[in-house]
């Protein structure tokens, strides 16, 4: 059996409500979230523990959605693109090819050009 945690569900959820009301916009980040706890393995236990793993994780998609907009605000986005980075975000781009050796007839006013 776990030993309990220092703050209940209530508890937790009015700390990270009075994080994300009190903290200017600037400086909310997970390790903010963090230093509720005194450490960020101690944030990650409280998210490892069913009861407080939805509370957790809507925490950190606060945090992860005040960067995304940063991508659109007229300000340098490269810290915002990094810490998405570390959220599992990734900047790759795809490219699909389609190679069809059938290559179809082109008809131009009912003349085949092939």
């Amino acid at each position: 059996m776990s030993k309990p945690f220092k703050y209940t569900v209530g508890e937790v959820k009015k700390l990270f409500d009075d994080y994300f009301e009190q903290a200017d916009e600037k400086e909310i980040t997970v390790t903010g979230l963090a230093l509720i706890f005194g450490s960020k393995q101690l944030l990650q236990d409280y998210q490892n523990r069913p009861e407080y793993k939805d509370l957790v994780i809507e925490a950190k998609l606060k945090v992860e959605n005040k960067y995304e907009k940063m991508l659109s605000s007229k300000t340098n986005p490269t810290g915002a693109i990094f810490a998405l980075k570390n959220f599992g975000w990734t900047d790759r781009q795809e490219i699909e090819t389609n190679v069809n050796h059938n290559i179809p007839k082109v008809i131009i006013n009912g003349r085949s050009d092939n």
